[in-house]
């Protein structure tokens, strides 16, 4: 009788590998879409395990109470604002039609009023390169452009936290828990280090395994691992 692989069991979704999302503070989006002008005030400053930058708290004229992605040099007490009137300054919320080019921004929308999909890691930003008649030209962290809809919401300024991917680790414990935080599958072994009964390719016989092949999109469970449906393989010329 077999047994299921460390593949099946996450792809199950069973509570050994969802993330811990009960310990967050909360989901991190622009306040819901609305005509109004909104001005809001910074209550709080916090950190969530499950972002990698820190996280405002603003309360806005109407009520309403959201976590927004903290932008470098804000503070408690400084006022935001979002909505088409909104000026060009740091942690505002504007839709991108309203943004010049050559503005830095973060936590693009994918579609208006989805609250930021986005450019929304620490220390990130994006940039508003050209206007066009149907969208807006944005050059992601990557490098790569993305045309974006023009009444996508976008912050002005940079994402705090910079130079978090600068501090190496050091010891496998500081891994250990930054990889639980987040419920990460972490140490990854390889495939050819397993046992048998754990992974397609593994076992102890020799070092070198005949099996590690490109997969057929139209494997079973269990035996789709490695190369799934590769293009190519081996080394580039």
């Amino acid at each position: 009788m077999g047994k299921n692989i460390i593949t099946q069991a996450r792809g199950k979704g069973g509570p050994t590998y969802r993330a811990p999302s009960f310990r967050y503070k909360g989901a991190a989006k622009h306040s819901r879409l609305s005509p109004d002008q909104l001005e809001g005030t910074v209550i709080d400053i916090l950190h969530c395990q499950g972002h990698s930058a820190p996280l405002a708290q603003v309360k806005y004229s109407n009520g309403e109470v959201v976590l927004l992605i903290a932008p470098e040099g804000i503070r408690v007490g400084q006022k935001i604002f979002s909505g088409t009137e909104s000026p060009i300054e740091d942690g505002n919320t504007l839709p991108l039609n309203l943004i010049p080019e050559g503005a830095m921004v973060y936590n693009i929308e994918s579609k208006p009023g989805d609250g930021g999909k986005f450019v929304r890691s620490s220390g990130v930003f994006a940039k508003v390169v050209s206007k066009l008649r149907d969208s807006v030209v944005i050059q992601l962290p990557s490098k790569k452009k993305k045309e974006f809809h023009p009444m996508c919401r976008a912050s002005i300024g940079v994402v705090a936290g910079g130079g978090r991917v600068d501090k190496p680790f050091l010891n496998a414990g500081r891994k250990y828990f930054k990889m639980k935080a987040k419920n990460k599958l972490w140490p990854k072994i390889s495939g050819s280090a397993q046992n048998a009964v754990d992974h397609p390719f593994g076992c102890k016989r020799s070092s070198r395994k005949s099996k590690a092949r490109p997969i057929p999109r139209n494997a079973p469970p269990g035996r789709k691992v490695g190369m799934v449906a590769a293009r190519r393989t081996g080394r580039k010329k």
